[in-house]
């Protein structure tokens, strides 16, 4: 077997010094996580029920958020008969969706959970080969899609990821953190270490979202066997190209994630206790669906507390030293709270995968680039796209009036009178930007006591 271009050191080192995403190929042929298809996992699986999230192929200028969607739990033997056409009898959790009206995913799970009966599984994903010590499918989370499944454009809050595609293509859309402005970030739906894209990135309104002109739009399609390094706050928009896809990945701690954790924990505190406040802009469905249960504000506080403590526990690094992009001075799982739903716990971390940081970047035909779209420019399947055969229909008034609705907006204002929501407030006060500085001057004031 040709040796890997990149021995784990080097490999992260080029993630440390990397400012853009990028491909790495030829890194992982000897895993035997690329068997990993979805006829090979139906079988390991057998009857285990998995949930899929269900949304309807169409064209839309609003994004579709995950409390938009419809949820069913199948077996993915299910799931691969009703990708191939075939008649279920008896019906199936499937069978009130059409395949060529609906697509599905099965997102975000967790494999230590969904394969806790078959352990020696988790050494198949071997993290390790890019400098991730003892790191396998124990820390990894599981994506199966049909296409058109995506993911709404978000930013992850913390850490920064890799994902090794293992069945199909994945076309990624991404932003760098400079444009978080022009994305119209919003924390409606709430979810904890995502910070969500007002806009629709492949069908933009530029007559709601005109900043979103200017962004600098990056895009790769993902090949199985390829894995893609996703730096810190690169916003992100994934669609699934082929009619089935697999993909694992896994979030690299950094070590300004303590002091990222406050900030979330400062957002949790502030849109519970808005959102929780009865009002008739308070309908919507404003927690996300990977979010167990509303905490009480005695929780929030609480959980608040103890991440605040946590960070000014930590050693102070001398100044020259690039928080942001140094991994691993801590452990924690990361994510939506950890694959028990609890808020993750830092723990000493292994330093045996020190990087080799490298004096220049060697790219080349194992390191890709992801390119940026000229300005102005999209795919042309973008411009064309086409839903059953047929060019799909803009938003209706009704649609609209329901997305309005289900963005919070308050009912029953006067035409031509702007009416301030709670998401508007919140849109302000858990903007990114407020919640840094507010952290800020929280953990001074903390400090200083």
């Amino acid at each position: 077997m040709a040796p890997k271009p990149y021995t784990p050191g080097e490999a992260r080192g080029i993630m440390e010094a990397l400012k853009q995403p990028a491909v790495f190929c030829n890194m992982v042929s000897n895993w035997p996580g690329l068997q990993w298809s979805v006829e090979y996992l139906s079988h390991i699986l057998d009857d285990k029920p998995i949930k899929f999230r269900i949304g309807r192929r169409q064209e839309d200028k609003a994004p579709l958020f995950e409390t938009q969607c419809s949820y069913v739990e199948a077996k993915l033997t299910e799931f691969v008969s009703w990708t191939t056409g075939q008649t279920a009898s008896p019906p199936t959790p499937f069978s009130d969706y059409p395949f060529s009206e609906y697509w599905a995913y099965a997102d975000y799970k967790y494999i230590a959970v969904l394969l806790e009966d078959k352990s020696s599984m988790f050494e198949d994903i071997r993290w390790q080969d890019f400098g991730f010590p003892g790191r396998d499918g124990r820390e990894s989370t599981l994506w199966i899609g049909t296409g058109g499944a995506n993911t709404p454009c978000h930013l992850d809050s913390y850490g920064c990821n890799l994902v090794l595609q293992v069945q199909g293509r994945k076309r990624w859309y991404l932003f760098p953190p400079e444009d978080t402005h022009s994305l119209y970030p919003t924390r409606i739906p709430y979810e904890e270490s995502s910070v969500f894209s007002k806009v629709n990135v492949v069908n933009p309104d530029f007559t709601q979202f005109p900043a979103f002109a200017s962004t600098r739009m990056h895009m790769v399609t993902l090949l199985p066997g390829q894995v893609l390094f996703v730096p810190r706050h690169w916003w992100h928009y994934v669609e699934s190209v082929d009619p089935i896809t697999v993909s694992i990945n896994s979030w690299m701690e950094l070590d300004v994630d303590d002091e990222v954790r406050v900030s979330e924990a400062l957002t949790r505190t502030i849109v519970c206790a808005l959102k929780s406040a009865p009002g008739p802009d308070n309908t919507d469905l404003w927690l996300n669906p990977t979010e167990a249960e509303i905490t009480s504000h005695e929780e929030n506080l609480r959980y608040l507390n103890l991440a605040m403590q946590s960070c000014l526990r930590r050693p102070r690094r001398p100044c020259h030293e690039p928080t942001a992009t140094r991994m691993g001075s801590t452990v924690a799982r990361l994510g939506k709270r950890d694959c028990r739903g609890h808020p993750p716990e830092a723990q000493p971390a292994d330093r045996d995968g020190d990087a080799d940081c490298p004096s220049s970047l060697p790219f080349g035909p194992d390191l890709l680039a992801v390119p940026q779209i000229p300005s102005g420019q999209l795919p042309q399947h973008e411009l064309n796209r086409v839903c059953c055969g047929e060019t799909c229909c803009q938003s209706t008034p009704e649609r609209q009036e329901s997305t309005t609705l289900n963005n919070g907006k308050h009912v029953g204002s006067c035409a031509g009178c702007p009416t301030i929501s709670t998401n508007d407030l919140l849109d302000c006060l858990v903007h990114p930007d407020v919640i840094a500085l507010a952290t800020k001057i929280l953990m001074e004031k903390q400090s200083a006591q």
